[in-house]
């Protein structure tokens, strides 16, 4: 069973079965937001943190009032049913179950958000030159200073959690993002 604390920050991801495409394009992507629209209306949770691959994705969230489990039960079958409807798909979508890290102390959660937002660098060939240039991550919000196109991303806590007292934190924050060197397993933040 997997725990689940209220107050506590989750990493969590799903990838593809046999690490298959589970978003062909931009609509899929929107479907996805659309589905996490709807789950947030039914049990409020905060993404601090996403980046949405071809074939697995990552979120950085906060669920208040449910476990993990129900919010991910509900995304994931609605998803996948779109997905098998859609491309005339049989079988599972999805590789395994989610995977979910608890991410214990403030250092921990910006070394997740900052592995999360480096995804699309940190591939066999990099899909983009610049976090900011990859349209399905938080991270542009963070970089070009946008509000939140999503009532459940939260954008005001991980620049506030950089250490010391820079002029200007989301500036900082960004600039640790691009400084992280991230470990091969997740779990080393």
């Amino acid at each position: 069973m997997r725990t689940w604390h209220p107050s506590n920050y989750y990493h969590i991801s799903i990838r593809g079965n046999n690490r298959q495409s589970i978003f062909q394009g931009d609509p899929d992507v929107s479907e996805y937001f659309r589905i996490l629209r709807y789950v947030y209306e039914k049990y409020r949770f905060e993404i601090y943190a996403y980046c949405i691959m071809n074939n697995h994705t990552h979120l950085l969230l906060q669920s208040h009032e449910v476990p993990l489990g129900k919010l991910m039960a509900i995304l994931n079958k609605r998803y996948s049913d779109y997905f098998r409807k859609k491309y005339e798909y049989t079988g599972q979508i999805y590789e395994n179950r989610y995977y979910s890290n608890e991410i214990i102390g403030f250092m921990s959660l910006l070394n997740a958000s900052a592995y999360i937002h480096r995804n699309p660098l940190e591939t066999k060939i990099p899909i983009v030159q610049t976090m900011e240039q990859y349209h399905f991550s938080s991270y542009q919000y963070y970089f070009h200073n946008r509000q939140s196109p999503y009532p459940f991303l939260n954008l005001t806590l991980l620049p506030n959690l950089i250490p010391g007292q820079p002029p200007d934190k989301l500036t900082a924050y960004t600039q640790y993002c691009i400084q992280y060197k991230s470990a091969k397993h997740p779990n080393n933040y």
